[in-house]
């Protein structure tokens, strides 16, 4: 894949398997505070799940009753791992659509993403059959929407200061609570979250 985006030294590069934090210069308040993973990044946009947005009213294994996948009887017999799937708001695009982030020892020809060696995207159905039957991926999280930037609209954002970008770990999205990610991933970055001001960088 062709690089785009330039860091210092004047090299191009894309950001899949990355994370996305959101700066207080960020005028679109639908993403403050979000931390994004992003999936997909070339010349032609790019696409990402909001990561540290749980959707609380939402239980997977209600979800899976909803989509018919498992009978409302069946549900208590789910493997120990579906029991404890997280659902994430992922996005303002598409919400009433899932996608499932898992980990790359589940794979679907000709519909998983593979983002890099350990993370994967699928959204299809046949992801949460394989979740409910305990042949599915062994780590997931299911996100409904995601978040979606035109040609060039993300590496415009970057220059204008309302993302930073970090390397991502499969740690960040399956071990570490949904409401510490922010704070998490700023402090990997050497920056304290409460210095931040709400109106830095606006006239």
């Amino acid at each position: 894949m062709t690089r785009r985006i330039q860091n210092r030294q004047g090299e191009n590069f894309y950001l899949d398997g990355h994370v996305l934090v959101a700066m207080p210069t960020l005028e679109d308040e639908r993403f403050a505070r979000s931390v994004i993973y992003l999936c997909a990044h070339s010349h032609e946009g790019a696409m990402g799940i909001v990561i540290n947005k749980p959707a609380s009213h939402i239980v997977f294994r209600k979800l899976l009753v909803q989509l018919q996948i498992i009978e409302d009887g069946e549900s208590i017999r789910l493997p120990a791992g579906a029991e404890a799937i997280e659902v994430l708001q992922g996005g303002p695009v598409d919400k009433a659509r899932g996608f499932v982030l898992h980990s790359a020892d589940f794979f679907i020809k000709d519909t998983t993403l593979s983002i890099d060696e350990r993370m994967c995207l699928t959204a299809t159905v046949d992801v949460l059959r394989a979740i409910a039957k305990g042949e599915g991926p062994h780590r997931a999280a299911l996100a409904l929407g995601y978040a979606g930037w035109g040609p060039g609209q993300l590496e415009a954002e970057i220059r204008e200061n309302s993302w930073l970008s970090a390397r991502a770990t499969p740690d960040l999205i399956f071990n570490t609570p949904a409401q510490a990610r922010y704070e998490v991933v700023m402090r990997g970055l050497g920056i304290n979250p409460a210095m931040l001001s709400s109106t830095a960088g606006r006239a």
